[in-house]
C-alpha cells in the first residue's frame, strides 16, 4: 500500500468526524479556539487509535487470510463506504441543540469520537493484510482527521449544516473507490 493510498484512506475515514464537527460548529452559540482544539484532539485521537486496534486484529489473522486479503479489503471498505453513502442519503438535517446543552463536554465528545471511529477500526483490519506501514498509517489517519475536524467546525459555524450529508457521501465514495482499486490491483486488472 503506497502513501497516496494511505492518504486517500485517511481522508475517506475522516469524513464522518468532519461532518459531525461541522454540525457541532453549526449548532454552537459560539466556537472558541479551545473547542476546535478539543474536537480535533478527540476525533483525531480516536481515529488513530481504532485502526491500531484493527491492525492488531488483522495482524493476528493475517496468515490465515493472506490469499483473500484483497477481497477482505474490498468487502470491508465497500461496506463502510456503502454504509456512509446510505446514511448520507437518508440522514435528516442536524437540529440545532438547545442552548443548555454543552456541545463540547468531554462526555459528549468522547461518545461522538468513538461513534465516528468505528469504521476506522474495521478499516484498520485491512492495514496489515495490505502491508501498510503501521505508524505512517495511524499518524496519517489521526492528523488528517484532526485537521479536517477543525476545519469542519469552522466551516460548519460559517456555512451551516448543508455540508454534513455531502461530506459523508464523499467519504463513502472515496472508500468504495479505494476498495475497488485494491481489488483490481491484486487481480492484476490495472
Amino acid at each position: 500500500m503506497n502513501a497516496l493510498t494511505i492518504l486517500t484512506l485517511s481522508v475517506g475515514l475522516a469524513m464522518d468526524a468532519t461532518a459531525v464537527s461541522a454540525a457541532r460548529g453549526c449548532a454552537a452559540q459560539s466556537v472558541r479556539a479551545r473547542d476546535v482544539l478539543r474536537v480535533a484532539l478527540f476525533f483525531g485521537g480516536f481515529q488513530a487509535l481504532m485502526p491500531g486496534i484493527g491492525w492488531l486484529l488483522g495482524n493476528s489473522m493475517g496468515s490465515a487470510v493472506g490469499a483473500w486479503d484483497h477481497w477482505i479489503a474490498f468487502g470491508l471498505l465497500g461496506a463502510i463506504g456503502g454504509k456512509m453513502l446510505w446514511e448520507a442519503r437518508g440522514a435528516a438535517e442536524a437540529e440545532p441543540a438547545a442552548p443548555s446543552v454543552d456541545l463540547f463536554a468531554t462526555r459528549v465528545l468522547l461518545l461522538l469520537a468513538v461513534a465516528t471511529s468505528i469504521d476506522a477500526l474495521a478499516a484498520g483490519i485491512t492495514l496489515p493484510l495490505l502491508d501498510a506501514p503501521l505508524l505512517f498509517s495511524l499518524a496519517s489517519i489521526g492528523v488528517i482527521t484532526a485537521l479536517l475536524s477543525a476545519l469542519g467546525m469552522l466551516v460548519g459555524r460559517r456555512f451551516g449544516s448543508v455540508l454534513g450529508r455531502r461530506l459523508d457521501a464523499f467519504g463513502g465514495l472515496v472508500l468504495v473507490a479505494l476498495g475497488t482499486k485494491i481489488l483490481f490491483e491484486h487481480l492484476a486488472l490495472f
